[in-house]
């Protein structure tokens, strides 16, 4: 979602097309619409959606490269979610943070942490009412160390509760990160996803 100002008298339908004819080939403009003058991309967001992808096999991928995290080892999917439960609710995320992020400012809350199976992957879903800097991908690497039998799910919610960016393992790759949604109404997050 990206919002602009355009003081032309185009329809949004042709501004659409003006800008799918001047994009590069993997950037497309699904939908065009006029906002209120007030409304940001970022700042008006209620709810945004990401999902973390692992790839848990000995083989690497092929199709799928550039789009998970490849670890050989199977992953403790259970243990994981385990952990993960215990990041949902209002927390300060400056142990899941870039350092680079005010102090004052990295308090967030987490409407849902989750880490499932889905065919061949493992993903991790995340909603929170917005994230911080490197936060998924930070989450997504302890959660990785979790799922490999290195700590166990209890530890997560230890080193979240200590504030301590020190205390955070490496930071997962950030080719299994997508960003599935972002809700700007009162609908619930789960409404505004599109897969």
């Amino acid at each position: 979602m990206v919002n602009f100002s355009y003081p032309g008298r185009l329809g949004p339908e042709r501004v659409r097309a003006a800008l799918n004819a001047r994009l590069p080939p993997d950037v497309v403009v699904l939908e065009v619409e006029d906002a209120p003058l007030d409304f940001h991309a970022r700042y008006s967001a209620r709810w945004r959606r990401y999902r973390y992808r692992y790839l848990d096999r000995p083989v690497r991928p092929a199709l799928d490269r550039g789009r998970c995290w490849h670890l050989r080892d199977r992953l403790d999917v259970e243990a994981m979610a385990e952990a993960a439960r215990g990041l949902v609710g209002r927390h300060d995320w400056t142990t899941f943070c870039s350092a680079v992020e005010p102090p004052r400012g990295r308090v967030r809350t987490m409407r849902e942490a989750r880490v499932v199976r889905e065919g061949r992957f493992v993903d991790l879903h995340v909603c929170a009412e917005g994230f911080l800097r490197g936060q998924v991908r930070s989450i997504a690497g302890a959660l990785a160390e979790v799922g490999r039998g290195r700590r166990p799910p209890g530890w997560l919610g230890e080193i979240l509760a200590a504030r301590d960016r020190r205390l955070a393992p490496r930071t997962a790759p950030a080719a299994g990160l997508t960003l599935v949604a972002v809700v700007y109404d009162d609908r619930s997050p789960d409404e505004g996803e599109d897969g």
